[in-house]
């Protein structure tokens, strides 16, 4: 059984950062891509990164670009977002996604797997 399971959120100041994981099981990296998202209340899904399955293409959204970086480590079956120079307006639960294929994207409706969330606050 496929699943994801995202860790590492919570709240931070302003300026600091955070690093998410996206734990993978039942499936290997090697075949699917992951993608990053978030969803603050009110507002539509936006995608922030994508990692290839072989990772070694990545994708960023303008609004995170430059402060968010994307990783994976295939022997924990792990990816992470790293992300940096945080701002309120990054506040969201924050979901990584899975889509078998090399490519990725930030489009939210090519991936068929999803985790729970975690929760990002970020507040002085």
């Amino acid at each position: 059984q496929l699943q994801l399971v995202e860790s590492g959120g919570g709240l931070v100041q302003p300026g600091g950062s955070l690093r998410l994981s996206c734990a993978a099981s039942g499936f290997t990296l090697d075949y699917y891509a992951i993608g990053w998202f978030r969803q603050a209340p009110g507002k539509d899904r936006e995608g922030l990164s994508c990692i290839s399955s072989a990772g070694g293409s990545t994708v960023f959204a303008d609004s995170v670009k430059g402060r968010f970086s994307i990783s994976r480590d295939v022997a924990k079956n792990t990816v992470y977002l790293q992300m940096n120079s945080l701002k309120p307006e990054d506040t969201a639960t924050y979901y990584c996604a899975a889509t078998v294929g090399h490519y990725c994207s930030n489009y939210d409706y090519e991936y068929d797997n999803w985790g729970q969330g975690t929760q990002v606050t970020v507040s002085s």
